[in-house]
């Protein structure tokens, strides 16, 4: 089988396979949580703010949440720092610092490096896969060394990530710690996505146009090059 043919085989195994409504379940852990009389501390990955600002707004009465930045894998470093900043402001100007943001320094050449082999992985396979997967490790690790007593990921909110994929990486992530506990999630459900976007436009924040990584982007300007071919 090639790598076209297990990517096929792939996407209609998703389509097929039992899923498991992560949503709900996030829903009793929290009702648990509130019955005990406990607000715990959790580390939120975030990506950009567009997939945070929901998820924030989610979790904040039943948490103690601080956020981590740790995206390596977006290219160019300007865009990076584009989405750092718009991250930043709306959490001075939605939630006036009060949640705290942990960056963790920027090095996109050496995480190219890793993601290299996969360059030609259709977008959503896995070198998406490797990239959640390292990012969500490197959160993990910082949360189970700091005392936090959960850790999820916004990506779960993106219509472009397999949330069950995310989910099954963060379960199985946790096994190799003793204390934090995985948060699993689908932040796009109940109306996720139009919640986030009523945020955006009020806030008036920047929404990227692809995922983060060189070949994201690559893919990204193949695209606008072949709609204006197009409409000329």
């Amino acid at each position: 089988m090639n790598n076209e043919e297990e990517y096929r085989a792939y996407i209609l195994s998703r389509k097929s396979s039992f899923k498991r409504n992560y949503y709900k379940e996030s829903l009793k852990e929290m009702e648990k949580i509130k019955a005990e009389g406990r607000k715990p501390k959790l580390l939120l990955h975030a990506c950009c703010v567009v997939c945070a600002c929901w998820p924030l707004d989610f979790l904040h009465e039943t948490f103690d949440v601080t956020v981590m930045y740790n995206n390596s894998n977006i290219y160019p470093s300007s865009e990076y720092d584009l989405r750092l900043s718009e991250l930043k402001r709306y959490l001075r100007e939605r939630w006036h610092d009060e949640i705290p943001l942990i960056e963790v320094p920027y090095d996109n050449e050496s995480y190219t490096k890793k993601l290299e082999p996969m360059k030609d992985d259709p977008e959503g396979w896995k070198r998406c896969f490797f990239c959640y997967t390292e990012r969500m490790r490197e959160c993990f690790a910082y949360a189970e060394e700091h005392g936090f007593d959960y850790f999820t990921t916004v990506m779960t909110f993106s219509r472009q990530k397999d949330s069950q994929k995310l989910n099954e990486i963060g379960l199985e992530l946790e096994k190799e710690f003793s204390h934090a506990k995985y948060f699993v999630s689908d932040f796009k459900k109940a109306d996720g996505a139009k919640r986030s976007k009523e945020i955006c436009d009020a806030y008036g924040l920047y929404r990227q146009n692809y995922c983060g990584c060189v070949f994201s982007w690559l893919e990204m300007k193949k695209r606008m090059n072949e709609t204006d071919s197009g409409s000329n």
